[in-house]
């Protein structure tokens, strides 16, 4: 997924959890998983079967220009192994303080303290967090089985037409 923009681990996770008896390797750069961070407590909470996620850290953004990424400063592995930490769902809790009456910001300081002090309790999981995010290009999994068949109808049209088309050769 040349040029993808730091979305080839979620195309990847996406593919990984569509058909999980099926091998899913990413080979990806640093750049792109910097752009692309939230898909680390993703895979994370999901913990897919047979999902590799590789990070080549060449400290550039190659989509872009190759401009100097941040990667010489954030250590990339340390990202990935904090990915699983429940305040990662922070957010759901602060919300859930606020539907029940709340106000916004006394709710985020409840939260924020709870955080640091390590005493959040996150009211659900991952997969009841993803449910309530049912909005065009969101992660609820119903948006996401639409997307993996999209693709995968486009992939066999493609791949029905280049067997009609083969490439010219030069002479």
């Amino acid at each position: 997924m040349l040029g993808s923009m730091g979305l080839a681990s979620a195309i990847g996770l996406g593919l990984s959890l569509a058909d999980r008896d099926t091998p899913t390797v990413v080979l990806d750069g640093d750049g792109n998983l910097l752009m692309n961070l939230g898909i680390l407590p993703l895979v994370a909470a999901l913990q897919p079967r047979r999902f590799v996620h590789i990070v080549f850290d060449n400290e550039v953004y190659g989509s872009t220009g190759n401009q100097r990424s941040i990667s010489s400063q954030s250590r990339l592995d340390r990202l990935a192994a904090a990915a699983g930490d429940p305040a990662l769902l922070a957010t759901d809790a602060a919300e859930l303080l606020v539907r029940s009456g709340t106000p916004f910001r006394k709710a985020h300081e409840v939260v924020g303290r709870e955080v640091l002090e390590g005493t959040l309790k996150v009211p659900w999981n991952l997969q009841v967090s993803l449910g309530k995010r049912d909005l065009p290009g969101a992660p609820h999994p119903r948006r996401v089985a639409a997307r993996v068949t999209a693709v995968r109808r486009e992939a066999g049209a493609l791949r029905r037409w280049t067997r009609g088309h083969p490439p010219r050769l030069p002479s």
